[in-house]
């Protein structure tokens, strides 16, 4: 295959906090190693990971009382710089959830440009607003769509009538095991599961976490479930815990950038949410070896665990269900360690090098 190199810019709320953010960083570090010209535009001023490419931060402009007019006058200096460096294609990664907002994004922001839209999550009003099918016809204007999952693609756009759409999975970054990995000093001589990620119980389903935690008697085991992340309901979800018999087992820790030794350390990593994409955090921790136990929600996980092989995958969501699931991966050790043993080659699809291949080879494909 020839490299035609472009350039691209990609738009996206930050680079900060969430999965999806740590995508888009390790998209521009895909894009720009395969010798492509990539400008990141930033909506909001976080940069937490680590990212390659000249960034247009909009959020150094955003005012205390940020009304509609210091948004167009936002949005007119992002057209201004699209046009100023005439791009192949933008790559847009911010949710969809406004049709009127989407309408002025496409008719006067983008207006000319060819255009991808990565969608990342299964919660359709994120990515579809509320007319979705009106607003399937802006999908259809674009040159080609993302799903980060099959089911995001075959299920949600596909059934939609969205059409030119490819799955193309979100990746690990390998360099994750070159860092210290060492105990962080909070944790040692602690046997733990840990959750890590935005602190939004109507999403991550924390409560039914706590309660299937405590439902599982691990703690009394003295198995410890760390709660690591920073979010509107933390303050509520800590008040629950401290009502729990288990209380004393339920750790609460600040959001940090890098998770990593703390992943690497935990005996397995859980997820509870209500709805997901491609849920990183159970390809970061199967990447660095760690098992995972996981509700089977319609989107993600099923594409990534192989059930007793790399984790667990629970089939609904049942509080004496997942405490069961807790319990085996706490106490049978040979599911554990077979897990454990199975981690690292079970999500090397997901590798940053496969998927920047895929990238790379669509964008070629498609950008003629």
């Amino acid at each position: 295959m020839q490299n035609k190199h472009k350039k691209i810019c990609i738009v996206t709320i930050s680079l900060g906090k969430g999965g999806a953010e740590r995508s888009c960083a390790m998209l521009s570090r895909m894009l720009s190693q395969q010798g492509h010209d990539v400008h990141i535009t930033l909506l909001t001023d976080e940069i937490d990971y680590p990212y390659m490419g000249t960034v247009f931060n909009l959020g150094l402009f955003k005012k205390k009382q940020d009304d509609l007019l210091s948004r167009f006058k936002r949005l007119k200096m992002l057209r201004k710089y699209l046009k100023q460096h005439n791009f192949d294609a933008i790559i847009d990664h911010r949710t969809k959830n406004e049709y009127r907002r989407e309408m002025f994004y496409d008719r006067y922001v983008y207006r000319g440009f060819k255009r991808i839209f990565v969608v990342h999550s299964s919660h359709q009003e994120l990515y579809l607003t509320e007319k979705p099918e009106k607003f399937k016809k802006v999908y259809n204007k674009n040159v080609f769509n993302v799903g980060v999952s099959k089911y995001i693609t075959e299920k949600i756009l596909k059934e939609r009538g969205i059409q030119n759409c490819y799955t193309i999975y979100n990746s690990y970054d390998p360099d994750w095991n070159e860092n210290d990995l060492a105990v962080p000093s909070e944790l040692k001589n602690k046997k733990y599961m840990l959750f890590y990620g935005r602190i939004e119980d109507d999403v991550k389903d924390l409560t039914f976490l706590i309660h299937s935690f405590t439902a599982s008697k691990a703690w009394e085991q003295d198995f410890n479930l760390v709660i690591m992340g920073e979010g509107n309901d933390k303050e509520e979800l800590q008040a629950l815990a401290k009502s729990q018999n288990s209380a004393s087992h339920i750790l609460f820790l600040p959001y940090t950038k890098n998770p990593f030794p703390y992943i690497a350390n935990a005996s397995f990593v859980v997820l509870t949410s209500k709805f997901e994409g491609f849920p990183m955090v159970l390809a970061e921790a199967l990447s660095l070896g760690v098992p995972v136990v996981s509700l089977d929600i319609v989107s993600g996980p099923s594409e990534i665990i192989k059930h007793e092989e790399n984790g667990l995958l629970v089939s609904k969501r049942s509080i004496p269900l997942f405490a069961e699931a807790i319990n085996r991966m706490c106490v049978d050790r040979e599911l554990n360690l077979r897990c454990r043993s199975n981690a690292k080659a079970s999500v090397r699809q997901f590798s940053m090098k496969e998927i920047s291949n895929q990238w790379n080879q669509i964008l070629q494909d498609e950008l003629r």
